[in-house]
């Protein structure tokens, strides 16, 4: 299952996209199969369909179908099964389309996390009261993100000190430290107010 040699002839067709993303597609390999996944990274339900081509597997001969793929999203899309002792040998076609169907399947989704428009950093001093639950809307949430506790690492902690210029004593400090694209707040409070600055600030 190491040596796979793999070709992918991708081709998107779309009516009226205007993500930045598009599906990805990602393999996992299961006892004599493989299994081929969409990843949807797009805020919008995206229908999709893969048709595979090549040697050295099996596959159902059933007509291919539209499979909706729902927003930060991963769904499966199709397994096939490989032949004992040898390397498969496939090509890959992938159809998307924005225009949902009342047709495609709709199977079961996981959520996934995406990449934030700006990247998001928080930086929780000792005192702060108002972590827990800002870390807990993030770690629900769909965007990816860093953590880092200031009393666990004290260099990190005096280079804050740098950026602010030793103008508040970061121990007594409430509120998380967040870092928004390279630029920091000390008021954000609640989740609510972190993604407004980070759909919003400039």
């Amino acid at each position: 299952m190491k040596n796979f040699i793999l070709v992918l002839f991708l081709v998107i067709s779309v009516n009226s996209f205007a993500q930045e993303s598009k599906i990805k597609v990602v393999t996992e390999e299961i006892p004599n199969r493989l299994a081929f996944y969409a990843i949807n990274e797009n805020e919008q339900d995206l229908d999709v369909m893969i048709t595979i081509e090549g040697t050295n597997f099996r596959q159902s001969k059933a007509r291919p179908r539209l499979v909706r793929v729902p927003a930060i999203s991963k769904v499966h899309l199709k397994t096939i099964m490989l032949v004992r002792g040898k390397n498969p040998q496939y090509t890959y076609n992938l159809v998307v389309n924005d225009s949902l169907s009342k047709r495609a399947l709709k199977k079961e989704a996981t959520a996934i996390k995406i990449k934030p428009k700006k990247n998001i950093t928080v930086y929780v001093p000792p005192m702060c009261n108002q972590c827990d639950s800002l870390l807990q809307s993030l770690a629900n949430g769909k965007y990816l993100f860093q953590m880092h506790k200031l009393e666990e690492n004290t260099e990190m902690k005096n280079q804050l000190n740098r950026s602010f210029a030793n103008t508040m004593q970061l121990d007594s400090l409430e509120t998380p430290i967040i870092n928004l694209g390279g630029k920091l707040f000390t008021k954000i409070n609640n989740y609510e107010d972190l993604i407004t600055k980070l759909e919003f600030e400039d």
